[in-house]
């Protein structure tokens, strides 16, 4: 069996006074967590239990009951009358935590202790300067030689402070619907339970997810969310080349991914060649207009203002807006492109490993556009591959070497142009492609398209040929 996860995020309607509440809540559940983590550190054999043997170890450590009335490190003195699962909430933020500093110790002292074994095998001589290049040359040599000898990596250090957000168990959440949902919230001097509005997105009925464990996270200076973690469980898909083996008349999903005017070309293919249906989706040449448009105010913005002093945000406003333009069209390119798979029987999305891009020279908005165009194709690729595998659909990718200058009819080297001009030499991001081996033409997406899933193919059958 796998598991998909997503998290649905939901805006809590509640009066502005209620806002201390939350704020409240969090900071004694950060208190506590804190000092979990101090107990930990105490007591470090914790880590080496399962979680619930270390909850309980906690808990005896720090819990007073009947037959407990005196633990070795109270909560009683941090935080009086915690609730339970309220207090076990914390205790795992604690764990996680722990378990992740205490990691990154280890292998930071493995790391260290790797690098003095090496230095002690080799004699501790430093490089000795050339005659007669002066003192001050020696003086350099002789500091370069000593930091080669010296393990100058830092260790990680505890968290210096906590800001987690809030976990809520299952008895400080109740009547949770569609709509609405009960809290309970300490005030800084009483718990109450508090019901809040809910608008967003739809928890989705059935379909096999599973609602988890809520948290309320806080988005900016005064506005709360409330975030709920989702878990489907489905039939593993297997790997792809069993995939291959075990389903001859397998489809697959070959996306080719733009900056111009089609953000993606999806191309469904078999093993045999045969390409079953095509989808073109476009949106790009209006995106990265309105895009350079608010990249250009930026630039203007700037111009008048002169230096920006370091750690401040110029422009707030605007940069919300593009991130939000970018991230809303990664989202309705993905769901468009596994909605087409889906249609059509794909079992396997491919796409190409895009290396890295550099712009072109040319003004800032349009150097910062191309950029972010650039970047939108990796947003698309991550929200299509966690989409996609909640859908039981296996996300793959191959080199993109060629898939653009050859013919995926006949593999010869291809000429890309413009309408209007001559079918010949090679223009980088033009619509159009013409074969002129196999005399094939048409559009320059889509022949990549194809030739990326030609590609995958030809990986996996070559993998079988050299195992036979």
């Amino acid at each position: 069996m796998s598991s998909a996860n997503k998290t649905i995020k939901l805006k809590l309607e509640y009066r502005p006074s209620l806002s201390e509440c939350f704020a409240h809540t969090k900071a004694l559940f950060n208190r506590v967590a804190s000092f979990y983590f101090e107990v930990i550190q105490a007591h470090p054999a914790v880590l080496e239990l399962s979680a619930q043997a270390a909850l309980t170890k906690l808990e005896q450590l720090t819990h007073v009951t009947k037959t407990n009335l005196s633990p070795v490190m109270p909560l009683l003195e941090v935080a009086p009358g915690v609730p339970a699962l309220f207090r076990r909430a914390a205790i795992h933020a604690a764990l996680g935590a722990a378990r992740s500093f205490f990691s990154s110790l280890e292998k930071w002292r493995k790391e260290k202790a790797k690098f003095e074994a090496t230095v002690a095998a080799k004699p501790h001589q430093l490089q000795s300067a050339s005659a007669g290049k002066g003192p001050r040359r020696k003086q350099r040599q002789a500091k370069e030689g000593a930091k080669a000898h010296k393990f100058t990596k830092r260790p990680p250090v505890p968290p210096r402070s906590w800001n987690r957000s809030v976990t809520f168990y299952a008895g400080q959440y109740k009547e949770l619907t569609q709509s609405s949902v009960m809290l309970r919230l300490w005030d800084g001097t009483n718990w109450r339970w508090l019901k809040f509005s809910l608008s967003g997105r739809v928890i989705p009925p059935g379909e096999g997810w599973e609602a988890g464990s809520p948290q309320v996270v806080k988005q900016g200076k005064h506005d709360w969310r409330l975030h709920l973690p989702l878990v489907k469980q489905f039939a593993s898909p297997g790997k792809l080349e069993k995939q291959l083996k075990e389903n001859p008349g397998l489809k697959v999903c070959a996306v080719d991914l733009n900056i111009n005017e089609h953000l993606a070309v999806c191309t469904v293919q078999t093993a045999e060649g045969t390409v079953t249906a095509t989808r073109f989706i476009g949106g790009g040449k209006q995106l990265h207009g309105f895009r350079k448009r608010l990249l250009g105010r930026v630039a203007i913005n700037r111009s008048k203002t002169g230096l920006i002093a370091e750690g401040e945000q110029d422009n707030k406003r605007l940069w919300q807006k593009i991130r939000h333009l970018d991230e809303d069209m990664a989202h309705q390119v993905s769901h468009r492109i596994i909605e087409f798979a889906r249609e059509n029987g794909a079992n396997i999305l491919v796409f190409e490993h895009l290396a890295n891009f550099k712009p072109e020279k040319g003004r800032y908005s349009k150097r910062s556009n191309e950029k972010r165009s650039y970047w939108l194709r990796g947003r698309i690729f991550h929200h299509t591959r966690y989409k996609a595998w909640s859908q039981g659909i296996v996300t793959s990718r191959v080199s993109p070497y060629n898939t653009s200058r050859e013919c995926a009819r006949c593999h010869a080297k291809v000429a890309r142009y413009r309408e209007g001009d001559a079918q010949q030499g090679y223009r980088a991001g033009a619509p159009l492609v013409y074969c002129p081996n196999c005399e094939m033409w048409g559009n320059a997406d889509r022949n990549a398209s194809i030739g990326i899933g030609q590609r995958f193919f030809a990986r996996y059958q070559n993998n079988n040929i050299k195992n036979e």
